[in-house]
């Protein structure tokens, strides 16, 4: 959608877009940043960690221990991604969805990814990339039930609208 919005402006938009639902931050560094030699992007968007923060929460790692071991990996993302125009963005409080329960107390999971939101914006911002504040509109969102049908990821009527935000805001 975004694409699509920028090239009705006018913009010449190749896109490649090597996200997999369900990666962790170690998916990505092993499956996706590779492609960076070979396509060269000259802009990014970075959405990850809610599948980093499902394992914490499943796993024996104490919440602090996940928070630290998500910034180191997003270190080597944004490090990675030097000299490309990066944008990054939270993730959506998926502890609104209908599936968001299955993953423990949702007040404590909406917590940990406020906490995971903060640590993105840090590292981002130390990293000279921008972060863009999706999180009310996102929260929004989830309040509206605007999730797709699996219950857990947002819908498409909320990725467009993040889109059409993007597109205003950057």
């Amino acid at each position: 959608m975004l694409v699509r919005l920028w090239r009705e402006s006018g913009r010449e938009v190749e896109l490649r877009n090597p996200a997999v639902n369900g990666y962790t931050t170690d998916d990505l560094i092993r499956e996706e940043l590779p492609l960076i030699t070979a396509f060269r992007p000259t802009f990014a968007t970075v959405l990850i960690g809610a599948n980093d923060l499902v394992a914490a929460v499943r796993g024996p790692d104490a919440s602090r221990d996940a928070e630290q071991r998500y910034a180191r990996q997003l270190v080597r993302i944004f490090d990675a991604l030097a000299g490309v125009d990066v944008v990054a963005l939270p993730q959506p409080d998926w502890s609104l969805a209908p599936m968001g329960g299955d993953f423990g107390d949702r007040a404590a999971v909406a917590g940990e990814i406020a906490r995971h939101n903060t640590v993105m914006r840090q590292v981002a911002e130390r990293a000279g990339s921008r972060y863009v504040d999706l999180f009310p509109l996102m929260r929004g969102q989830a309040g509206r039930g605007m999730f797709a049908p699996d219950g857990l990821h947002p819908s498409a009527e909320a990725y467009g609208e993040w889109a059409k935000e993007l597109a205003a805001r950057i």
